[in-house]
């Protein structure tokens, strides 16, 4: 099984600085309260840590 993690924009992007605007996007998030599901590693958790305050993060277990 390999882990993933469900990760949802419920604040704004709006007061933020251009680095966490690029951040959020590349994670493939464009309005609030919209989900994407990406992989469980290192990049994507550091990804998390830079707009943790913008971003709410669920872990979800996927069967292969």
């Amino acid at each position: 099984m390999a882990a993933k993690l469900k990760i949802t924009l419920v604040r704004s992007t709006i007061g933020a600085i251009p680095k966490h605007r690029k951040t959020v996007k590349a994670m493939g998030l464009r309005k609030l309260n919209k989900t994407v599901v990406m992989p469980d590693n290192p990049a994507v958790r550091g990804m998390i840590h830079q707009v943790q305050h913008l971003v709410k993060v669920e872990e979800v277990q996927v069967e292969d």
